[in-house]
């Protein structure tokens, strides 16, 4: 029964940090990158779609993508979201095929901010772990009358050295983000 909690805490403990990483990989850095428009939703015939399901995105060079549509009838629906975007600081040109996004040089202030925003990302990435682990001792707590006691102690100690391991990831790659942003 330990050993399930145990599997269901790690599982998702582990889908936190996945999460993260990805979340991560949406801040810009001073290089293009196609998962900067991975969370692009795009409103396509009155319903919100992600922008991978309505067109390719590829690197031009270092600091410019190409977005080419699958359908030509969704590239000022595209050309919208991508320029709602907040964080984003490029403005989308249209050639009617393909739609080009220039990323402008990023600021000393610019990199800073986006540090910032990577920080609250890694701080609530953590928050989420931690809360898996109170719902995995709730579910210890749960097992009392059905396993000895040391058991259910052995395995709160084990379940704060696995949330200091996955804790430990997060922050991980946090540092390399931010030292990806800073890297001028």
């Amino acid at each position: 029964m330990i050993e399930e909690v145990f599997a269901d805490v790690k599982d998702r403990m582990s889908r936190v940090v996945e999460s993260a990483k990805e979340s991560f990989a949406t801040v810009r850095t001073g290089r293009a990158n196609p998962s900067l428009l991975q969370n692009v939703q795009v409103d396509y015939y009155g319903t919100p779609t992600p922008l991978s399901q309505l067109a390719s995105v590829q690197n031009q060079d270092a600091r410019s993508l190409l977005v080419t549509p699958y359908d030509k009838g969704a590239m000022k629906g595209i050309e919208q979201a991508i320029r709602d975007m907040p964080n984003l600081g490029a403005n989308p040109s249209n050639d009617g095929t393909v739609i080009r996004l220039s990323l402008p040089e990023l600021t000393t202030e610019r990199r800073k901010e986006f540090v910032k925003i990577v920080k609250g990302k890694a701080e609530d990435a953590r928050v989420a772990v931690r809360n898996v682990r109170r719902s995995g001792k709730d579910d210890l707590d749960a097992l009392k009358g059905e396993v000895g006691e040391d058991e259910i102690a052995r395995a709160e100690k084990e379940l704060e050295a696995v949330t200091k391991q996955f804790i430990e990831q997060i922050d991980e790659a946090s540092k390399r983000k931010e030292a990806e942003l800073l890297e001028v």
